[in-house]
């Protein structure tokens, strides 16, 4: 069989009838119809109106009505507690590749509020770290060099003062925390992302919460809240519906970094007492059993947990009850394993932070059941707490 007898056994291409193209042809003159018909209906079938009307009248806006009494109520308070809010810079200072020159750089930047007539101001402890100057701007654009008065990093709070005449100054109003209840209304004014006298709002969504701070102590009795907390809120105040103070922002928890609905602030009640201390003395008082303990880090190697004491003082509370410390010799080697500390009354200690949160409540001159191992026996001594300061 050759090519040819292939192509001969291929069936011929079929031809159009006149009829169906007469067919073919009246369905496209339909479609066309129509399209023209729906183009026309739409463009119009009367002459082009005019793109511009020199006679156009402006407008009337529709008159609104009063506003709510929850509008009138925020109007009123973020007029009252926005003069007390302030817009804290902290600046490091710099040299050049040579050392020749000395220059400021940014090194953090958030929110405070005026505490008082003498020129002192409150922010968060993260706020200001970084810094060697500390620049606060007040509600009316005027700034002012400022010094640390004070600060409690284990509570994220500071203290700065700003020599400032007093009647540039309004101080906010003073609230409390132990009375909160869920789904109050609350308002925070800051500085999100550097846009001072920002306003936000939302409620009281838990009580009672525990965070972390900059040095990995617990603060607790955290006030959480759905008011929109940014990066710049830091250190600004959480007012209740009253324009009271009653926390100062200073986490999110969020993935992105920016306001998820949780935020946290340290409450009023603790920071009234922080602050106070600060003022007076520059530090917050503690009370101890006069000791130093050996590093977190060694004792977990050493598979001991609680608090290994590394020395005693001997003036202190846990010198005149007996309790030891941990001898090592010139090479560094361990010859006494010192006590272990494990218990603070009814609270059970694990680490050093575990210790201190323990010892929070109580003041000087108070006393503390203390359980301890002693060459893996159990102990008890009741230590007198002193000052630490």
């Amino acid at each position: 069989m050759t090519f040819d007898d292939f192509d001969r056994m291929r069936p011929a291409p079929s031809r159009p009838s006149p009829g169906s193209l007469r067919i073919r042809g009246a369905t496209l003159l339909g479609v066309w119809s129509v399209v023209f018909l729906v183009v026309w209906l739409v463009v119009g079938s009367g002459e082009e109106r005019p793109l511009h009307d020199p006679g156009a009248k402006p407008r009337t806006a529709e008159p609104r009505g009063d506003l709510t009494a929850e509008e009138t109520s925020t109007i009123e308070v973020f007029r009252e507690a926005s003069p007390a809010v302030v817009y804290i810079t902290a600046t490091d200072l710099r040299t050049g590749l040579f050392g020749l020159n000395v220059y400021e750089v940014p090194a953090g930047t958030g929110s405070g509020f005026l505490y008082d007539k003498e020129g002192h101001v409150v922010t968060n402890y993260h706020v200001i770290q970084e810094g060697r100057r500390w620049i606060v701007r007040l509600s009316d654009e005027s700034e002012w060099d400022a010094e640390v008065v004070g600060v409690e990093p284990d509570k994220d709070v500071a203290v700065l003062r700003i020599d400032t005449p007093p009647e540039k100054l309004r101080p906010i109003a003073l609230g409390t925390s132990h009375d909160l209840q869920v789904g109050q209304r609350v308002l925070a004014i800051g500085n999100p992302f550097g846009f001072d006298q920002t306003l936000t709002v939302g409620v009281v969504s838990a009580v009672g919460r525990e965070i972390r701070s900059v040095t990995g102590r617990k603060i607790r009795d955290v006030i959480q809240t759905d008011a929109a907390i940014n990066p710049g809120n830091s250190g600004g105040p959480l007012l209740d519906s009253g324009g009271r103070l009653i926390g100062v922002n200073t986490q999110i928890a969020s993935p992105t970094g920016g306001s998820a609905g949780i935020g946290f602030a340290v409450p009023v009640d603790t920071v009234n007492e922080i602050v106070l201390e600060l003022i007076r003395y520059g530090a917050v008082r503690r009370a101890g059993m006069g000791i130093s303990a050996v590093d977190d880090r060694l004792t977990r190697r050493l598979g001991i947990r609680g608090v290994l004491i590394d020395a005693v003082a001997e003036n202190g509370g846990a010198g005149q009850v007996g309790l030891r410390g941990t001898l090592v010799d010139r090479r560094g080697y361990i010859r006494q394993l010192g006590d272990i500390i494990v218990k603070v009354n009814d609270t059970e200690v694990g680490d050093l932070n575990e210790l201190k949160d323990a010892l929070e409540p109580f003041k000087a001159g108070d006393e503390v059941v203390i359980t301890f191992v002693r060459e893996e026996r159990l102990g008890t001594a009741t230590v007198k707490l002193s000052d630490l300061n």
